[in-house]
């Protein structure tokens, strides 16, 4: 939406009754408040209010200021697993400023030092997830009872069974502006991976927890639960989202170089820049592995499979 009278005529054409004012908290869990339509505007301009102590990483005492999610018109689309609703990326602000432990705020001062560069990040996620369920005594399972072969990557009776969910997801993903190119079943029994094409870094991020959203949501609808807890079963393939990333100038790619001596055909920058993710690894790890749970996926050792598909140590390699 590039007007506000734009946006409210696709509001009243789509019949939509309610927004969410959607924001992440630290952990990347999808936070919000409905807001009546007809709020649109309170939304763009003093934001939806939260109580800042109540969310988690956002470093408000509870008789702290408020937490105002204002939203990014541009963002503003259909929830189409939830008819009637919409969805608005909001910025967090704290008396009146973009915040600091917002991390799309942080995300966006990052590209802003990008675009000084004439650069921008483009990213492309891969994402999996577990469907599971729980049994009377409270245990968790694979949905899938017949999912059970010890290398079960991309077997088709297993996404076949699954069908339903899959093509709901996708069609949903689709119809809410992801380009979701292909749906897999992955290495582990009951887990799947979408793949959707990669965007500028900014709206990679929207479009991961748009997916997030509707997978979690939709497999509730069908009596399912989706999860993407890092290592679900200790003797099977964990969920990870490896992520793909690279540099461009709005002409071409700035990791690429076919001269490039080892037949990798990267640039000097991309090495440079492998270089600083390989020595802010540690510190990188708490941020993208911030359980418990996630170091029992982090670890040298075999699945059932054969393999883990997690690295354990700092490296890089061809197809690493």
């Amino acid at each position: 939406m590039k007007s506000l009278a734009e946006a409210k005529k696709f509001l009243a054409d789509n019949q939509v009754k309610y927004i969410l004012a959607q924001f992440v908290d630290i952990h990347g869990v999808a936070k919000v408040k409905s807001v009546p339509a007809a709020h649109l505007e309170d939304i763009l301009t003093t934001g939806a209010g939260f109580a800042g102590g109540a969310i988690w990483g956002m470093g408000i005492a509870p008789n702290g200021p408020d937490y105002m999610a204002v939203g990014d018109l541009s963002t503003l689309s259909l929830i189409p697993w939830q008819p009637g609703y919409a969805r608005i990326i909001c910025d967090g602000h704290v008396n009146g400023t973009p915040y600091g432990h917002d991390s799309r705020v942080v995300l966006k001062k990052q590209i802003d030092r990008l675009k000084e560069h004439g650069w921008t990040l483009y990213t492309g996620l891969e994402p999996e997830f577990s469907l599971l369920k729980m049994d009377e005594q409270g245990n968790i399972h694979p949905f899938d009872d017949t999912d059970t072969l010890q290398k079960p990557c991309y077997d088709y009776k297993g996404i076949t069974r699954q069908s339903a969910f899959l093509e709901k997801l996708t069609e949903s993903l689709i119809e809410a502006g992801l380009d979701v190119y292909q749906i897999d079943h992955e290495d582990a029994n009951g887990q799947f991976e979408i793949n959707y094409t990669y965007a500028d870094c900014l709206k990679s991020a929207d479009d991961y927890i748009m997916f997030k959203m509707a997978a979690s949501e939709i497999a509730n609808q069908m009596g399912m639960i989706c999860s993407f807890m890092p290592k679900p079963f200790s003797n099977r393939p964990g969920n990870g989202m490896h992520m793909h990333m690279s540099i461009g100038d709005g002409k071409k790619s700035l990791f690429h170089d076919d001269s490039d001596k080892t037949g990798h055909g990267l640039s000097k920058l991309a090495y440079h820049f492998m270089a600083g993710i390989l020595a802010h690894a540690p510190a990188l790890t708490a941020l993208a592995a911030p359980t418990v749970n996630s170091y029992k996926r982090l670890v040298v050792g075999r699945s059932l499979t054969g393999a883990t598909w997690a690295p354990a140590y700092i490296s890089y390699g061809n197809n690493n």
